[in-house]
């Protein structure tokens, strides 16, 4: 029977267990915390994303996001759905191709998962942080820090990234990986908070809006849509997190990136000035500051103002130019910041970049320099959006990983 060892006991490290348990390996799970899954119950806020039914190639990012495309084409969307139906998860599609558990808990992905590695008896052994992963004779010896040791025919190693490492992922198996001859593409934090170079956010933290927030370089652009959320040191959200990928490149870098916050992203420029224009009619004797009460969320208004020039508020509306109505209306579409970076590691939702994916096999995650050794999910160079991408990674790289690692054993 194979023996087959897997460092760490997360999405991809449970899914991984549990394949290849029932291709009859003999499992073992060493995690490093206290419990297994601990991140999964924070994916979703708490409802836990499975997959997104659009998932697509675009999705993901990387130095070379096609090769998410060996995983993905061998565990698709609908054989998540599956696996998860068979252990008793009932899903449904919400927007975006958003897929959730039918009890919108994160916990029940979890429980069902533990229920299945119970069934199998699987291994599972906590508190075990491996410090380092040798070749021995023609398998692997796993040392961990409490001097204990263990043997595996194979091995995958699923630690996750660095992100969130209050969940337990602190990127060791970047480092184990690296001792073992992986080259580690720079990490840096992704799905995370904005930061913004101005202090206009401290006196608006705590404002939301419906908009459009767009981030470049001069290179490259991304824009998206969605509730955007102003905070102590920028901005956040869902779109937000969206876009951060490109300042915490860019970041990496040293360089800034700009970003544009559209406050009304249904509306054309032209259309904006109508309806200032109309406001203008409707209440002349109002200030400034008072006649676009109703409009905007009214701590925005100085702000917005002072951002159009219109630096006297007690002005009347109807002395606005047509100059002036031109330029406010611009600054509703496009309100410029420059972005110094993100937020660290402990706001993060994901991990960009890890081991270069040059160096492992897209059809069956082994390495290339290694054989026998696996890598899967987070740790590799290869990230997602929001919205299910990044769990579905993890399963169709552990479920790949496995299913290679134990095509000899029956």
């Amino acid at each position: 029977m194979l023996d087959l060892v897997i460092v760490g006991g997360g999405a991809s490290g449970l899914v991984a267990a549990i394949v290849a348990a029932r291709e009859g390996a003999k499992v073992t799970i060493l995690e490093r915390t206290d419990r297994v899954g601990k991140k999964i119950l924070a994916t979703g806020n708490g409802r836990c994303n499975i997959t997104n039914i659009d998932c697509n190639i675009r999705n993901y990012h990387g130095s070379n996001p096609k090769f998410a495309l060996g995983g993905l084409t061998g565990f698709d969307p609908n054989m998540a759905i599956q696996f998860f139906e068979e252990l008793g998860i009932a899903h449904k599609v919400e927007s975006g191709g958003k897929v959730f558990p039918l009890s919108d808990q994160a916990s029940s992905v979890l429980d069902v998962l533990r229920m299945e590695i119970d069934r199998l008896a699987i291994e599972v052994l906590l508190d075990k942080e491996v410090e380092e992963i040798s070749q021995v004779n023609k398998g692997f010896k796993i040392s961990c820090l409490d001097h204990t040791s263990y043997y595996g025919d194979k091995v995958i190693v699923a630690t996750g990234g660095k992100a969130s490492p209050s969940l337990g992922s602190n990127g060791s198996g970047l480092s184990l990986l690296e001792k073992m001859g992986h080259k580690v593409i720079n990490p840096f934090p992704s799905l995370v908070q904005i930061i913004l170079d101005t202090k206009i956010v401290r006196r608006i933290q705590g404002v939301k809006f419906q908009g459009k927030v767009t981030v470049s370089d001069g290179c490259n652009r991304r824009e998206e849509l969605g509730e955007i959320l102003f905070t102590k040191d920028g901005i956040s959200g869902p779109p937000v997190l969206q876009v951060s990928r490109l300042v915490g490149r860019n970041e990496q870098k040293g360089s800034s990136s700009s970003v544009s916050l559209d406050l009304f992203p249904d509306y054309t420029l032209e259309e904006l000035e109508v309806i200032i224009q109309m406001r203008m009619a409707y209440q002349p004797k109002r200030s400034l500051q008072e006649f676009l009460v109703g409009l905007i969320n009214k701590r925005l208004i100085p702000e917005l103002l002072r951002e159009a020039g219109l630096n006297d508020m007690r002005r009347l509306s109807s002395s606005l130019t047509i100059k002036e109505v031109n330029k406010l209306a611009q600054t509703f579409k496009d309100w410029k910041f420059i972005a110094t970076g993100t937020r660290t590691w402990n706001s993060a939702q994901v991990m960009a970049g890890g081991i270069s994916t040059r160096e492992v096999y897209q059809d069956t995650l082994q390495s290339k320099k290694i054989p026998g050794l696996y890598i899967v999910g987070e740790l590799l160079d290869i990230d997602g959006d929001c919205g299910g991408y990044n769990l579905q990674w993890a399963w169709s790289s552990a479920y790949m990983a496995a299913i290679d690692a134990t095509s000899n054993n029956k």
